[in-house]
């Protein structure tokens, strides 16, 4: 569970990033997290993952109290948040098995439990019959479904995906939403964080909108509206 609880958040230039922001997302929910451009989108991500600490306020993240983790503790809490990022972030010079395998690598996975987990993971999203190739030989789509395998492989409890269809042309987008959703369906919590309104129109899902660093809206009716600026 995602669990925030009236969270400031000020950069030492003196930014007010989030002015008192409470929200809860529970285990297994899709949510939608929009807004305009500085709206505070990317410091709750920042802060769902520990990458920040709230100036003031409460973050729970799977069981984790952020705002008073130990350093020692970010590794462990981070396994239960796979990120999936608009520019995908793949190892170019590694094969699409590997860029996968990668993930399981760096917290010290078996071999043997690498090569049962990924195959495993791309025959999900789609990709088992390009095992070999690199991320260059792929379409953008493909390479956004890559970047979910990647996020999916360690099976985390939750998936935080920021604007995971901002690189694609329409067709692929809904492509994408698909796969995110059938994601949740097997028990994944999903936060996809976006701006594109067409899409979320498409989906009738929880919309939590934020915008000047406060929640102003947050309902299932999967309609929403701002000026972005």
């Amino acid at each position: 569970m995602i669990e925030f609880t009236n969270v400031t958040m000020s950069y030492s230039v003196g930014t007010k990033a989030l002015k008192g922001v409470s929200m809860q997302i529970e285990d297994g929910e899709f949510a939608f997290l929009v807004g305009p451009s500085g709206s505070g989108k990317s410091t709750i991500i920042k802060l769902i993952t520990g990458e920040l600490k709230p100036t003031s306020g409460t973050v729970h993240v799977n069981g984790y109290s952020l705002e008073r983790i130990r350093k020692r503790e970010i590794p462990y809490m981070r396994r239960t948040v796979g990120v999936v990022f608009q520019d995908f972030r793949l190892i170019e010079n590694k094969t699409v098995y590997d860029n996968v395998a990668f993930a399981m690598r760096v917290i010290g996975a078996k071999e043997r439990e690498i090569r049962e987990r990924v195959p495993y993971v791309l025959e999900l999203v789609g990709l088992e019959t390009k095992s070999r190739r690199h991320p260059g030989e792929l379409s953008g789509g493909e390479q956004q479904r890559l970047a979910i395998a990647r996020a999916l492989v360690n099976n985390p409890s939750t998936i935080i995906a920021d604007e995971p269809t901002g690189n694609l042309d329409p067709a692929r987008s809904l492509e994408i939403m698909s796969l995110l959703q059938e994601i949740n369906n097997l028990g994944t919590t999903m936060l996809v964080v976006t701006h594109e309104h067409d899409l979320v129109e498409r989906f009738p899902k929880r919309v939590i909108v934020i915008d000047n660093g406060l929640v102003v809206s947050d309902g299932m009716d999967g309609y929403y509206r701002y000026e972005d600026q």
